[in-house]
């Protein structure tokens, strides 16, 4: 038995009716993805609240309300080739990976890489390719990505990850220029460049890399 069914259900009510989160598919994937299984054993009983928690190695894992919106503005499709910057557990990469066709996930710190990798594998997904490394640089030998979602606050906007965007792809990311707190923005790549739209504030951890924060 699921003892965390009547918490999430509440959860997901939440996103459609307060958030108005619309996208049927997206909620569909939050009903159904344990997210008491991506944070510590201490805090599952917090799981399904309307706020981000700590996970290993000073990180975190995203509100629901930012999950599912971030998700949404993907406008993902069954046929999309998705990067996602900041895999952290794996939670954010399950819901994209059974939204869309592939998914290559960057994380920057090696024992989160390997915790979603095991994450991946407990859950037997198939469409999920994860490394290691500096995802500011994102991951040229995939590209062009359908959407790009960046789980990690930027001061501007990675040119790696607008070179590697498909024409009429979606990147979404926070940026801002305080390390602490941003605006999230939905970047569309048009045909004569492209179109930018703000979102609301986010606080996310920073991006650290070669285009985003430098490592103190």
């Amino acid at each position: 038995m699921d003892e965390y069914k009547i918490a999430r259900e509440k959860m997901v009510a939440r996103l459609r009716d307060h958030y108005k989160i619309s996208d049927p598919r997206v909620l569909e994937v939050m009903a159904t993805v344990p997210r008491h299984l991506f944070v510590p054993e201490a805090l599952k009983f917090q799981a399904y609240r309307d706020n981000a928690l700590p996970i290993s190695s000073n990180q975190t894992i995203s509100q629901p309300y930012i999950v599912a919106k971030m998700t949404e503005l993907l406008e993902l499709t069954p046929s999309s080739k998705v990067l996602e910057i900041g895999a952290g557990s794996g939670y954010q990469s399950i819901i994209l990976a059974r939204l869309a066709r592939a998914v290559y996930a960057i994380e920057r710190l090696p024992v989160l890489a390997e915790v979603a990798k095991a994450r991946m594998s407990e859950f037997a997904i198939k469409n999920v390719t994860i490394q290691q490394g500096d995802g500011s640089n994102g991951w040229e030998i995939y590209a062009p990505y359908d959407a790009i979602l960046v789980a990690a606050g930027s001061p501007t906007v990675p040119k790696p990850l607008l070179e590697q965007l498909k024409t009429g792809g979606r990147l979404v990311i926070p940026i801002g220029d305080d390390p602490k707190t941003q605006v999230l923005f939905r970047i569309v790549k048009e045909e004569n460049g492209y179109r930018s739209e703000d979102h609301g504030n986010c606080s996310f951890v920073p991006l650290i890399g070669e285009h985003g924060w430098k490592n103190s």
